[in-house]
């Protein structure tokens, strides 16, 4: 160990080591709760704080209510005593470190919205004490941790880096994946100084498969955007390519197939009805708002996010087309859209373009149905729907099908069979839409 730590560096360092650490989790949420398991599994003493009382009863009951984490493991960790749930942040008073996990979504106007960040640490305040690092794992622009959390957990008198310590870490939680989880995801820490990092890094390694040291908190804040900046820039290309093809009679789907088949320098994205889901539609335009503050215009994710943003009105253009080509009016026409979820297999809509998609339909007068086999009702800006019961029937009935979300659940070739005309924007038939007159594709 390095003896220019800072003594509350080390003794906190050897608790982490000793498995002897109580470990703090704001936040119960789809990235909140898989690490409050992991790290009750490593070992420690976990205390999740939520201000959801539903959150709060489901998990001292030991129900979990996010799909990666199972029922069996959260039963018996809180049957043992691992892991609690509180929704008074005092609990955490006897933690050695709290992780910070909650939303940070855009405004309307297109600003961050830091204020769960903000209103968790001024909570967090009175729970701190000497010999405690702080970890924030919330989506943000670079300098968040330096300048919004580093101000308010200083001005009870602690100095970070000598008496606490403060440090970023992104989550990268995919839902619904199961080869990369929580665990084996390789973890990506920046400290406000380096004892920081290195305490933050001792916490972490006792659950995490692979840690990632990085030199400061603005390093590991600007990972993040950089992973999901990439995203959300090639997913717009491909979006246009997309476009493009469809004026020259091109089948995109054919073109991405054959490209990636090249074995270097091609990496495989596919177009689709917009983007979804809190983190790729949003994370780079936290970036670009932050640029703003130095005068830099950053056009590439400005342009992504207008081609990506568009997708949905295209959709509901192209699928106006394929009525009009049926000899059917939009305006009054029936509609069954496959799949509400922002992906495949989840039950998340938060982003989804399926939203946008719907809404549009219906603006324009269409009576709009949906199936999702995740997602048994949905809200959205004054307007509300079930899922139908019965997916063949409501094909059946519908003068177009709109395959939005590609649940891996659902039979396209028998919707294929029974619809009279689908829309395809994930190419989820495949070789069959290809060759089906009644399948109109992305």
């Amino acid at each position: 160990m390095d003896v220019t730590l800072p003594v509350a560096a080390r003794e906190l360092i050897d608790r982490f080591t000793s498995r002897q650490a109580t470990v703090g989790v704001v936040g119960l949420g789809y990235v909140g709760l898989p690490l409050a398991v992991v790290m009750a599994e490593a070992g420690y003493k976990v205390i999740g704080v939520d201000l959801d009382p539903d959150k709060i009863a489901a998990l001292r009951q030991g129900r979990s209510y996010i799909e990666d984490v199972s029922a069996g493991t959260l039963s018996r960790l809180v049957r043992e005593g691992k892991l609690e749930a509180s929704h008074e942040f005092s609990a955490l008073a006897a933690a050695d470190g709290v992780s910070i996990c909650v939303p940070t979504p855009l405004r309307k106007t297109g600003d961050p919205d830091l204020s769960y960040i903000v209103s968790s640490t001024q909570a967090l305040r009175p729970a701190l004490h000497r010999g405690m690092v702080v970890i924030l794992e919330s989506t943000t622009y670079p300098g968040t941790t330096r300048e919004m959390v580093l101000p308010e957990l200083e001005a009870g008198g602690l100095k970070v880096g000598e008496d606490i310590f403060l440090a970023f870490s992104p989550e990268r939680v995919d839902p619904g994946r199961v080869d990369w989880t929580t665990r084996n995801t390789p973890k990506v820490i920046g400290g406000i100084t380096p004892a920081c990092t290195q305490v933050a890094v001792s916490m972490y390694a006792a659950g995490m498969d692979n840690i990632v040291p990085v030199s400061s908190a603005e390093v590991a804040e600007m990972t993040k955007l950089l992973e999901n900046t990439f995203r959300a820039v090639n997913i717009g290309l491909v979006n246009e390519m997309a476009l493009m093809c469809d004026r020259l009679g091109i089948d995109v789907w054919e073109v991405i197939d054959a490209a990636a088949s090249k074995p270097f320098g091609f990496m495989r994205f596919t177009p689709g009805p917009g983007l979804g889901g809190h983190c790729i539609p949003i994370d780079p335009l936290y970036l670009s708002w932050k640029l703003k503050s130095v005068k830099y215009n950053a056009r590439f994710i400005e342009l992504a996010s207008e081609i990506n943003t568009n997708m949905p009105r295209y959709v509901v253009s192209r699928v106006q087309d394929a009525l009009n080509q049926a000899g059917k009016a939009l305006k009054g026409a029936r509609l069954l859209v496959i799949g509400v979820a922002y992906k495949p297999n989840v039950s998340d809509v938060r982003e989804s373009p399926a939203l946008d998609v719907i809404g549009l339909l219906r603006e324009k007068g269409a009576a709009v149905d949906y199936y999702d086999p995740f997602v048994p009702s949905i809200e959205h800006e004054g307007w509300g729907l079930r899922s139908v019961p019965d997916l063949e029937a409501a094909a059946r009935r519908a003068d177009c099908v709109i395959v939005v979300t590609d649940h891996a659940s659902i039979d396209y070739r028998r919707l294929e069979e029974v619809a009279a005309l689908i829309f395809d924007s994930r190419n989820a038939l495949g070789a069959a839409g290809v060759r089906s007159e009644k399948v109109v594709r992305l």
